[in-house]
């Protein structure tokens, strides 16, 4: 449902106990002699979680204490990031629900007081939220692979439909990630994250694998067992208003008032149609060429045969080549054929265009039944 959020409080809200514990210490900030201010009139102390203490299932957020210029005088400010499950479970392969609110609040609360910063409960409960990742991780227990699924969702054209800039398909094609600086959308394979950062933490997707790398070391379900994980990072508060707004959910942006199921759902429901709208026709792979015939004539009656040829003709070349290298072999003959072409094929339909992961993936958005490590059985193998 949800898994990182990041808090954001002002200087009534919080107090630092122990100016010690942040790097540099925040004793700097409230005593003389103060700190001069650094580049952009901007100064920073952070308290991150140790790698000792994520090695012994000691889990804690990310602090950091912003000192910048305002209006005529300087503004103070503590951002909280952490991982939920990562706080209640020691993991973010288990997920939560609504009911795990309060057991968030209270930990939360708790381990802040342990880093040297008191918040009283009711502040964590209504602070603003900057940035909130909501997520689904997709148990595949059918042999599929999220690598299988991963390289068909590569032909998703998203970067003009949802205004991306930059797409990344890497870790030997296990992760692919469409972002830009305001929001981000990911699927990945959670399994081979975890043994990515098993190597090195920073070839990993996630923050502070630490704390779960010997996760599948104690628990060993039967195969098959493979996690696809898909993740919206709303990483602007501008942006996770302009899409409540869009979806038209009149939620305040704290921690209590987006840490609810409905509004991940939706959230993960909006994304996962307009990746069903980029994939479209594209995807649509006819058994043979009587399939295609038989599939085009009845959804598209009043297209001429010539049109049926061009299509079928460029379906084939796409599912031979794939879009990007389709893209870059027809730019010799002019910029502007992609679009044409692409316009062309998504005005005709296809019976049941869409590809079965994609069915998979709605699904587990639709159900949004949080995943649960302790409901797959244990393997017998040693």
């Amino acid at each position: 449902m949800i898994d990182t959020i990041v808090l954001t409080l002002n200087h009534t809200e919080f107090q630092i106990s122990d100016h010690s514990r942040f790097t540099p210490s925040t004793r700097g900030l409230y005593e003389q002699p103060f700190y001069r201010m650094g580049r952009n009139n901007l100064m920073k102390c952070v308290q991150n979680p140790t790698a000792d203490e994520l090695s012994k299932g000691i889990y804690k957020p990310r602090l950091t204490v912003i000192r910048r210029m305002g209006t005529g005088s300087y503004i103070t400010t503590m951002r909280i990031e952490f991982s939920i499950p990562k706080l209640i479970f020691g993991n973010n392969f288990d997920e939560v629900d609504n009911s795990h609110f309060e057991e968030a609040v209270t930990k939360l609360y708790r381990a802040i007081y342990d880093m040297g910063v008191v918040i009283a409960p009711e502040m964590i409960r209504n602070a603003p939220v900057s940035s909130v990742h909501y997520s689904k991780n997709i148990p595949l227990t059918d042999y599929s692979t999220p690598s299988m699924i991963l390289e068909e969702l590569r032909k998703i054209d998203l970067n003009k439909r949802l205004d991306l800039n930059q797409t990344d398909f890497r870790n030997e094609g296990h992760s692919l990630r469409f972002r830009t600086n305001s929001f981000e959308i990911s699927f990945y394979d959670k399994r081979k994250d975890l043994q990515k950062a098993k190597t090195s933490e920073k070839r990993a997707i996630e923050n502070d694998n630490t704390i779960q790398l010997e996760l599948f070391n104690k628990f060993k379900p039967k195969k098959p067992f493979e996690v696809l994980r898909i993740e919206i990072r709303l990483n602007k508060q501008v942006k996770i208003r302009q899409i409540l707004d869009k979806l038209k959910i009149p939620s305040p942006l704290t921690f209590s008032g987006l840490f609810k199921a409905h509004i991940a759902q939706s959230v993960l429901m909006h994304y996962h149609n307009e990746i069903k709208k980029g994939y479209s026709s594209l995807s649509y792979k006819p058994e043979s060429s009587r399939d295609f015939i038989s599939n085009f004539k009845i959804n598209n009656p009043k297209t001429k045969l010539r049109k049926m040829l061009q299509i079928y003709a460029v379906k084939r070349l796409i599912n031979e080549l794939g879009i990007r290298e389709f893209r870059e072999t027809i730019k010799h003959y002019g910029i502007h054929n992609w679009p044409r072409i692409k316009n062309d094929l998504e005005r005709h339909q296809f019976s049941d265009t869409a590809f079965a992961p994609l069915k998979t993936i709605e699904k587990a958005i639709r159900e949004l039944r949080p995943l649960s490590l302790k409901e797959y059985p244990k393997s017998t193998l040693t």
